[in-house]
C-alpha cells in the first residue's frame, strides 16, 4: 500500500501555509483571471502573447495551490523538544568541527522549515539525522558532500 508522505513542520509554519493558500485562492487568483480577461480583449488568441503568458501564470498558480494543499493535508505537527540531554527537533546544538577546530550552532527543524543558510537543519537531512538523539560530549561522523565531518557535540539547548 502506498504511504502518503508526511511533512514535518511547526504549528507556526502550518499557519503560514494556510495564510498563503487563502491569499493565492482569493487575491492572486482574481488577479490572474483579470489578466486573462484583458488579454482576451486584444483579439485573436492564436497570436496573443499576453494571453499565453496569462494562461502560463494561471497554470503556475494552480500548481502552487495544489502543492500547498498537499503540504497542509499531509502536515505532521512537531513540537520543539524540551529535553536538553539529547538532540531532537527544536534543539539548538553547538558542535565543534574537529578538523577545522571551529564551533557552529544549528537548530534542528522539520523539513518544511529548513534553511541551512541560517543554521536551520532538517531532521531528515544526513546532517540532521547524524545529530538526532546524540548527547553532549558525543563525537559523531557525518558523511557530507565535502567528505566525512567529525563533530563533537558541545551543547544542547
Amino acid at each position: 500500500m502506498f504511504k502518503e508522505a508526511r511533512y514535518k513542520m511547526s504549528e507556526e509554519r502550518l499557519q503560514q501555509l494556510k495564510e498563503e493558500l487563502v491569499y493565492l485562492q482569493t487575491v492572486r487568483e482574481k488577479e490572474v483571471a483579470q489578466q486573462i480577461k484583458e488579454a482576451r480583449s486584444f483579439g485573436d488568441l492564436t497570436e496573443n502573447s499576453e494571453y499565453d503568458e496569462a494562461k502560463t501564470e494561471q497554470g503556475k498558480l494552480y500548481s502552487k495551490i495544489a502543492e500547498i494543499k498537499n503540504l497542509i493535508e499531509n502536515a505532521e505537527i512537531v513540537k520543539a523538544s524540551d529535553k536538553t540531554d539529547s538532540v531532537g527537533i527544536g534543539s539548538k546544538v553547538t558542535v565543534r568541527d574537529m578538523e577545522l577546530e571551529s564551533n557552529d550552532t544549528y537548530e534542528i527543524v522539520g523539513s518544511q522549515e529548513a534553511d541551512p543558510t541560517v543554521g536551520r537543519i532538517s531532521d531528515d537531512s544526513p546532517f540532521g539525522r547524524g545529530l538526532m538523539d546524540k548527547r553532549k560530549g558525543d563525537v559523531i561522523e557525518i558523511d557530507a558532500p565535502a567528505g566525512i565531518l567529525r563533530l563533537e557535540i558541545l551543547k544542547i539547548e
